[in-house]
């Protein structure tokens, strides 16, 4: 539980003296629960237990969101195409959700997006039937989100004619449509939300340590009674014990590695998860004329092209991953076919030219019978292997609460006792308190501090009223109130606070998860990399040879990126992106494919 002396807001502060300071809770504490992943279920869960008054730890062995949470199409939704497999409940519980992050939660993160269905180009009896087709699914859309519902937090649908849609989108192929369904669901930049979820476990209470990768489990007869952890910003320092009365592994693509753990007392896993990788690619504003995304059906799944600042995010593939799961690359396969998918529908083709940045990520699926990855079930599960230790995998980013609950739940009639039950309904994050008058009062805030009001804007929508500190800090040190090099939307503030309140250690992990410069930016990085080492730098007492290091780096990240990209499959494209080592001095995370075993 939190110190009632300290504000919600400090003690949610992830600095480098809190991060010494739980590392010793960790070896000294017992805990309730302790959680093992730091992407969005696992900082779910914290804020869940922690909410109820539990002693609560969480360990991720690289930042938080570094796996999939940080790669995904940055949209909070219910998934229209659930609706044709007729997945109705996780429709439903999904748009429940989007309305409580939009409204309650996460206002200040989560933002609605229009988003157009263009209906193709066919004879009258196609055309009307297309249409009804589609509006009817658009329509249950909108039953399900709530069409009275105060906390929809999202327009309603509305049908456009031809010259409607052109007008909304004049990049769309006049041949290509006959009309189109706009409709709205909500944006998020994903790795601020985990990062957000992470502050506020801590503001509860919850140790929270980045950079502790969980190496084995500690047993009493039948039972997980804690974890074995390595601290892997002191390499040369032994592993140690953290005890627990209940483990919760939320560990995604990684969840099969923590029943292997226990593999040599026979214990089986329960459920199977499979990694299929999403490549998305991003593309400047100006390559594409439109004031709303598109959903488009493909062959395997949906392709969305969604607005994303100055950039469209244009995404997804959906293909079967065994390789590197740690750092899953982008193929020149994958590109093209992205390109090939969105440039049946633009005026003006892209080409690899248009593209600024490219990304992958591994969603992780319940495993099933179905052989192709698009098939897979998007619903979550939770089991217990053993005593004392619950697994949850699978679910949507969307719906991370729900999972988080369920968890916890199961967590809470294991401990026994008196205990409350969630209430992360009711319970907005960090930064979303007062941001509806924040955001009102916006221009005077901006006239108060001497700055634009496209500056004060810009921070509002990615920290909420916590922007009043890092307001602070530009006021105490002008040189922090200046762009960022190579990246003039940021601010040199906004690397300083990652490294004093939002527990980023690495250079890596304030170009690629604080900020999005790594993918927002034709350079990936690399014109900021220097800029933002020596900010780093200086908050958090690096020399100059670890300066240094760290922009190396980060540079031999993105050369590796560059060219996994223009390799032909994955397997060439994997081979190209783990040449460069992590970070974090971690061997790669592969799961090899059992094809050429010589028996």
């Amino acid at each position: 539980m939190r110190d009632p002396s300290v504000s919600r807001f400090s003690a949610g502060r992830l600095s480098p003296i809190r991060r010494t300071a739980d590392l010793r809770r960790l070896r000294d504490e017992q805990f309730d629960v302790l959680v093992i992943g730091g992407g969005v279920t696992g900082a779910g869960a914290a804020v869940d237990a922690a909410s109820r008054g539990l002693k609560v730890a969480l360990v991720e062995a690289r930042d938080f969101a570094s796996g999939t949470s940080s790669r995904s199409s940055k949209l909070i939704h219910g998934g229209l195409r659930y609706l044709e497999q007729l997945e109705l409940n996780l429709v439903h519980e999904a748009l429940t959700e989007r309305g409580l992050l939009a409204t309650r939660l996460a206002p200040h993160l989560v933002h609605p997006v229009p988003i157009m269905v263009p209906l193709p180009s066919a004879g009258l009896p196609r055309r009307a039937w297309q249409r009804g087709y589609y509006g009817l699914g658009v329509a249950a859309y909108d039953v399900f989100a709530g069409v009275f519902g105060g906390g929809r937090g999202m327009p309603l649908h509305r049908h456009l004619s031809r010259a409607g849609a052109r007008q909304l989108f004049p990049s769309l192929r006049a041949d290509q449509v006959s009309g189109a369904i706009r409709y709205f669901d909500g944006q998020v930049d994903d790795a601020r939300l985990v990062v957000n979820l992470a502050r506020t476990a801590a503001s509860l209470g919850a140790a929270v340590v980045t950079s502790t990768r969980v190496v084995g489990f500690i047993r009493e007869a039948r039972q997980v009674v804690g974890v074995t952890v390595r601290d892997l910003e002191a390499p040369n320092e032994e592993p140690f014990e953290v005890r627990a009365r209940t483990v919760v592994a939320a560990t995604g693509v990684w969840s099969d590695d923590m029943s292997q753990m226990l593999n040599d007392v026979g214990v089986r896993p329960g459920l199977r998860v499979r990694a299929s990788k999403g490549v998305h690619l991003v593309v400047p504003r100006s390559a594409i004329t439109g004031e709303a995304g598109l959903i488009l059906r493909t062959a395997t799944s949906v392709l969305f092209v969604i607005p994303w600042g100055g950039h469209w995010i244009i995404g997804t593939t959906d293909t079967d991953w065994q390789l590197d799961r740690a750092h899953p690359a982008a193929s020149a396969r994958d590109i093209r076919y992205l390109l090939d998918q969105v440039n049946a529908v633009l005026d003006r083709p892209l080409t690899t030219d248009d593209i600024e940045g490219v990304y992958a990520g591994l969603r992780p699926l319940l495993s099933g019978e179905a052989d192709s990855t698009s098939k897979l079930s998007r619903e979550h599960a939770v089991v217990e292997p053993m005593l004392g230790l619950l697994l949850v995998a699978g679910g949507k980013y969307t719906t991370y609460r729900v999972m988080a609950a369920d968890v916890i739940d199961q967590a809470v009639r294991r401990l026994g006792g008196a205990a409350h039950p969630s209430r992360t309904a009711e319970l907005p994050l960090l930064g979303a308190d007062g941001y509806a008058a924040a955001w009102r009062d916006r221009q005077d805030i901006a006239r108060r501090h001497g700055i634009t009001g496209g500056v004060i804007e810009h921070l509002l929508e990615r920290y909420g009223t916590l922007t009043t500190h890092l307001l602070a800090m530009m006021a105490a040190d002008p040189g922090l109130a200046v762009p960022l090099a190579g990246a003039p939307e940021y601010l040199a503030a906004e690397v300083a606070y990652a490294a004093l309140a939002e527990g980023a250690l690495h250079l890596d992990d304030v170009l690629t998860r604080r900020t999005r410069i790594s993918f927002e930016t034709a350079h990936r990085g690399a014109e900021s990399a220097e800029h933002a080492a020596e900010i780093m730098g200086a908050a958090l007492g690096w020399d100059a040879t670890v300066q240094r290091k760290e922009v190396e780096h980060y540079l031999a990240r993105v050369t590796a990126e560059r060219q996994s990209q223009t390799m032909p499959d994955d397997a060439t494209a994997d081979a190209a992106r783990i040449g460069v080592p992590d970070v974090r001095g971690l061997a790669a995370d592969r799961r090899e494919p059992l094809l050429e075993i010589d028996l």
